[in-house]
């Protein structure tokens, strides 16, 4: 009784001065019927507060966000299933579900006659033109009689996570490098000679299976002989995404950053569908929930975009490069990047040494303050052997992958000639 007590409203709170007036008043003015009037005026908000104290109601809530992972500017739905375990409880229900505000104004809903065993389904989208991950919940329960002179409130503690990823563009094929890497017994050669038995078998280790014995090759060599583990080898790519604070211009949704980390998103989905299995890489160094693994394409891109997701601007002057130690590192080199000095260059030069193929989307980030420099970066790239393409904010990220392409072919070319003249 006393928490309803301090949950009368402001119009409970009016009812109650009033009839304690009138009461005083008709006391001192000697008049019976008023009195009567200022009880019965008085009485309404303690009455109301006396049945909203005895109420009783257990509220259940199950909150599902379909999907989970979505892209930045597409709708996700949020469900919310009530059920009451208590008795009917007095008055309405308020519900309003809190939300962040980059995904919308608060979802506010008004239920009655709720009973004990009353289930409900309640449904509202959600929308983020910034990425990021965002926290839907809790909500808040408010129990108010039918006349809005008492009201209590209530909260749940569950949360339900949602990710927006960057926007991603579909990319074109163009000529790709890149190493075939990975683990197990099996590498994949040229058979200069043999059979391909002999690279397909080695010799019996205690505790090897015995089920895979080549009888065959044990028999021709004199010793027992087992089928090598074959694990499936695919192309590995790292991609690098320099967000470092001083490398970009410009702020919010309409930065260098975020165009840098939709391009990088649009290379890694297209890096992911075409068979490289990718990793990456930031300013920061190597995030290791981001490493290389082997999984479909689908399963491929949700890790890499999650992390993409959340990707934020680092107040450092200097590029993390110990990723570089790692000695399985090779293959192909995408980097993704904004203004560089010549130190940086050097470590650009570096990591071109450590890969079988670079290449790099440079932004053009003075354009996003209006101050042309166009193709600086990309230029200081392919001085150190990088193929390079210019990305500006007004450029289709598309036509500079080609643009990309074409440059690797140019370049295979001249490889090519230079090949034929040395022979």
């Amino acid at each position: 009784m006393r928490e309803a007590l301090s949950g009368l409203t402001l119009r409970g709170r009016a009812f109650l001065a009033a009839g304690i007036t009138a009461v005083v008043c008709a006391v001192v003015m000697g008049q019976d019927q008023l009195i009567r009037v200022g009880v019965l005026v008085a009485a309404l908000p303690l009455l109301a507060a006396l049945l909203i104290g005895r109420s009783r109601y257990r509220l259940a809530l199950v909150r599902t966000v379909n999907p989970q992972l979505v892209t930045a500017g597409s709708p996700a739905r949020v469900t919310l299933s009530l059920s009451n375990e208590g008795r009917k409880p007095s008055g309405l229900l308020m519900l309003e579900d809190q939300v962040p505000y980059v995904l919308g104004t608060r979802h506010r809903f008004v239920l009655e006659g709720i009973t004990n065993g009353w289930h409900r389904q309640v449904t509202y989208q959600v929308r983020s033109d910034v990425r990021g991950r965002f926290e839907i919940g809790p909500m808040t329960v408010r129990v108010s009689d039918p006349f809005g002179l008492v009201e209590l409130g209530r909260s749940f503690r569950t949360t339900v996570p949602l990710t927006v990823t960057p926007r991603t563009t579909p990319l074109p094929q163009i000529p790709l490098g890149g190493a075939w890497t990975g683990s197990g017994d099996n590498r994949p050669r040229a058979f200069a000679t043999g059979s391909a038995e002999d690279v397909t078998v080695r010799e019996y280790r205690r505790g090897d299976d015995l089920r895979r014995v080549h009888w065959r090759s044990s028999a021709r060599t004199g010793e027992l002989m087992v089928r090598r583990e074959e694990q499936p080898w695919q192309s590995r790519a790292t991609l690098f995404l320099d967000n470092r604070a001083g490398a970009h211009r410009g702020r919010g949704v309409a930065s260098s950053l975020e165009a840098a980390v939709s391009a990088a998103a649009s290379i890694a989905v297209h890096l992911s569908h075409r068979g490289f299995t990718v990793r990456l890489v930031t300013a920061a160094g190597e995030d290791p929930a981001s490493a290389w693994h082997f999984r479909d394409a689908e399963l491929n891109t949700g890790p890499l975009l999650e992390a993409l997701a959340v990707v934020e601007a680092v107040p450092r002057p200097r590029l993390e490069t110990n990723w570089l130690a790692d000695p399985t590192h090779g293959g192909l080199l995408v980097a993704v990047t904004g203004s560089i000095d010549d130190v940086d260059a050097k470590l650009f030069k570096r990591m071109l040494h450590h890969s079988t193929s670079a290449l790099a989307v440079t932004l053009d980030v003075d354009s996003w303050l209006g101050q042309g420099s166009r193709g600086s970066a990309a230029q200081v790239l392919a001085g150190h052997g990088w193929r390079a393409a210019t990305l500006g904010p007004r450029d289709r990220l598309d036509n500079v992958w080609q643009d990309l392409g074409h440059a690797s072919a140019q370049a295979a070319r001249i490889g090519a000639v230079v090949t034929e003249m040395a022979r």
